[in-house]
């Protein structure tokens, strides 16, 4: 009996960044679905079933943590991985609405976004707002 893969939702507008977090994706037994930017990414959201999505906090045209506020305003305790290049992720901290958002600093390994995943899909008790994971050079 085969079991449906768990559905990830990826919105980043760096095609190269996509297609290594879905591999990476598809490598953990997840199904990867792309979004090249917020609108497309939250028209996504709102048309499709999800179980978690991995966001980039610095995209063109507006910024991630909008989308995670819309996801978050439509499911509260949606797992979400927020990724960027910057260090800006420390102040996720700081907002209460994207507690249990799960940070991920560019660049990252295969094995780093593997144990955001794992982070981020934990039961919600005593997961820390605005978690960092990974420290690649």
């Amino acid at each position: 009996m085969s079991f449906p893969l768990p559905r990830v939702l990826v919105i980043d507008d760096q095609p190269d960044v996509r297609t290594m977090v879905s591999i990476v994706l598809r490598i953990n037994h997840f199904e990867a679905v792309e979004a090249a930017s917020a609108a497309a990414g939250l028209k996504e959201f709102e048309s499709s079933k999800f179980d978690l999505a991995i966001v980039d906090i610095f995209l063109q045209g507006t910024n991630g943590f909008e989308v995670i506020l819309k996801m978050r305003e439509r499911i509260p305790d949606f797992p979400i991985v927020a990724i960027s290049g910057m260090t800006m992720l420390d102040f996720v901290n700081e907002t209460p609405e994207l507690a249990n958002v799960v940070c991920l600093q560019k660049p990252f390994r295969p094995a780093e976004l593997a144990l955001a995943l794992e982070v981020a899909t934990r039961p919600r008790s005593g997961v820390v707002a605005g978690k960092l994971v990974g420290t690649a050079p």
